[in-house]
C-alpha cells in the first residue's frame, strides 16, 4: 500500500475542469512527461494509458512537446505549452531510498500557469504500477470532480475450449488488464462473480459436473473459500449487501425461483419474495434500503424494486424488450441493465424509478454490466457468436466512451473491486 503526502496545497478551485454534460464534449489535451529516475517511465506510461483509455483526456504525442524533459522543481514554459495546444501538464520523478521508492508528481494548469495538485508516495518498488494508478486517480478526480477508479482490480470468468466444452476459471487482473492471475483451477465451472463493496471477498456460483450449482465466497487475499447456505436446490445470482455481511441470491424450487438474503456469519436466512414466478438477479441500493431484481411475474422479464427486507415489488421497466441483470450504481442515481430485443442485446441505464432510460451500447450479444466504484463507468462482455467467445468492454454513462479491456483469452462476467487505495484526492 502506497503512502502519500501533499507536496503543495491544492488550489482552492482548479481551473482545469472537464464538463461532461455538454453535447459538444471534447477530450482534454494533456501532456504526461516521462518521469525521471529509475522506473519513472513505467509510472508515467501507466498514467498515459489510463487517461487515454478513460476517454476524457487526449494525451499529447511527445513529439509535440515544446520541452523534451520539463523540469520538476521549477515551473514549465507555460506559453510554449499553450502554443502546443496543451491544457494540462503532468511532471514527475521516481527515486530509490533505503530499498523503497519515492514517487512524486505535479499537475500544472497550463492556461493559468499554476500548479493544481502535487503529491509524493513512498512504497515498495513492486508497487510502481499501482503508484501510476493512484496518480491517475488523483489527476482524474482533480479535473473531473469525480471519484477515481484506476487503482482497482477486475475479477472475471476466463474461458477456454469449445462452446460445447467450455472451461471457466475465475481470474483477477488490474483494471487495465495487467497482472492477471487465476483464482480457480477449472475443476469446477464458475459464473457470475460479484465483488464485495467493502473488501476483497468475491461471491460466485460454481458447479461440478453432475451436481447442483452452489454459491461460494472467496477471500482473494487469503484464498479461503466457503459455501453460502446449504440449500438442496439450485442457487444462483449472488450479490453482496453494501456492508458486505449479507448476500442476496435466487433459489430455484421446481418451476419458480424466489429471492433470499443470507447473513454470512450466522447463516440465518430471510425469504424476500414468494411468488410462482422466476425472481432472480437481486442488487442492493448503495444505502441498503432497496433491492432491484428481474422477474417474469408479469409475463416477461422485467425489472422491479422492493424494500431490502422483502415486500411488494414495483415494476420500473416499460420499454420494448426483456430486461435483465440489473445492478445499482454505487452513487445510487442509476440502475444499469441488459435489454434484449429483436435487434440484439443492449446495455443501458435508468433512474431507480424507471425514468430517464438510455441505451449506452448495442450489439449482437452484450451482457453482465457491472459498475466502477465511482459510478461513472460500466464494464460488460460482448460475445460475437460462433466459436470465439466473449470480450470485455468499458463504457461510460454518457455512451460516448467505449473501449475494449484486454484479457489473455475469452472473458465474461466482469466485476469491479472497490477502490484499493481509498480516495486519491
Amino acid at each position: 500500500m502506497a503512502g502519500a503526502s501533499l507536496l503543495v496545497p491544492a488550489a482552492a478551485r482548479a481551473e482545469l475542469v472537464i464538463d461532461l454534460r455538454g453535447g459538444t464534449f471534447q477530450p482534454m489535451p494533456i501532456a504526461i512527461a516521462d518521469f525521471a529516475g529509475e522506473g519513472g517511465v513505467l509510472v508515467s506510461s501507466v498514467i498515459t494509458n489510463n487517461l487515454k483509455r478513460c476517454g476524457y483526456f487526449l494525451p499529447v504525442d511527445k513529439g509535440r512537446f515544446p520541452e523534451k524533459n520539463p523540469p520538476f522543481d521549477t515551473a514549465p514554459q507555460f506559453q510554449a505549452w499553450q502554443a502546443a495546444g496543451v491544457q494540462a501538464l503532468v511532471t514527475g520523478r521516481v527515486a530509490r531510498e533505503a530499498g523503497r521508492i519515492r514517487a512524486e508528481f505535479r499537475l500544472w494548469d497550463v492556461g493559468t500557469g499554476t500548479q493544481t495538485d502535487g503529491q509524493q508516495y513512498f512504497t515498495d518498488p513492486s508497487n510502481s504500477r499501482r503508484v501510476g494508478h493512484i496518480i491517475s486517480d488523483a489527476i482524474f478526480s482533480k479535473i473531473t470532480g469525480l471519484g477515481g477508479f484506476f487503482d482497482t482490480r477486475i475479477v472475471f470468468v476466463d474461458e477456454s475450449g469449445t462452446k460445447e466444452n467450455r472451461r471457466k476459471r475465475l481470474a483477477i487482473m488490474d483494471q487495465d488488464g495487467a497482472n492477471v492471475r487465476y483464482l480457480t483451477n477449472g475443476d469446477v465451472s464458475v459464473v457470475t462473480p460479484r465483488y464485495s463493496p467493502v473488501g476483497q471477498d468475491v461471491t460466485f456460483m460454481s458447479q461440478r459436473h453432475g451436481e447442483q450449482p452452489r454459491v461460494q465466497v472467496l477471500n482473494i487475499e487469503t484464498g479461503q473459500r466457503q459455501i453460502v447456505g446449504n440449500f438442496p436446490d439450485m442457487t444462483s445470482s449472488p450479490r453482496f449487501a453494501p456492508n458486505g455481511q449479507r448476500i442476496a441470491l435466487s433459489l430455484q424450487q421446481g418451476g419458480n425461483a424466489n429471492l433470499y438474503a443470507i447473513d454470512i456469519a450466522s447463516r440465518s436466512t430471510t425469504r424476500l419474495t414468494s411468488t410462482a414466478a422466476i425472481d432472480t438477479s437481486p442488487s442492493y441500493a448503495p444505502d441498503g434500503s432497496k433491492i432491484v431484481f428481474e422477474s417474469d411475474r408479469g409475463g416477461s422479464q422485467q425489472l422491479y424494486v422492493m424494500p431490502a427486507g422483502g415486500g411488494e415489488g414495483q415494476r420500473i421497466s416499460f420499454g420494448q424488450g426483456r430486461y435483465s441483470q440489473p445492478t445499482w450504481s454505487p452513487r445510487g442515481d442509476l440502475i444499469a441493465f441488459t435489454r434484449q430485443s429483436p435487434n440484439g442485446f443492449a446495455i443501458g441505464v435508468m433512474r431507480p424509478d424507471g425514468s430517464g432510460e438510455r441505451i449506452l451500447t448495442e450489439g449482437f450479444h452484450n451482457e453482465a454490466p457491472n459498475w466502477a466504484p465511482n459510478g461513472q463507468y460500466l464494464m460488460f462482455f460482448r460475445d460475437p457468436g460462433g466459436e470465439t467467445g466473449g470480450k470485455l468492454y468499458m463504457v461510460d454513462i454518457t455512451g460516448r466512451v467505449e473501449v475494449p479491456v484486454p484479457t489473455p483469452a475469452y472473458a465474461s462476467d466482469p466485476t469491479w473491486s472497490p477502490l484499493l487505495s481509498g480516495p486519491a484526492r
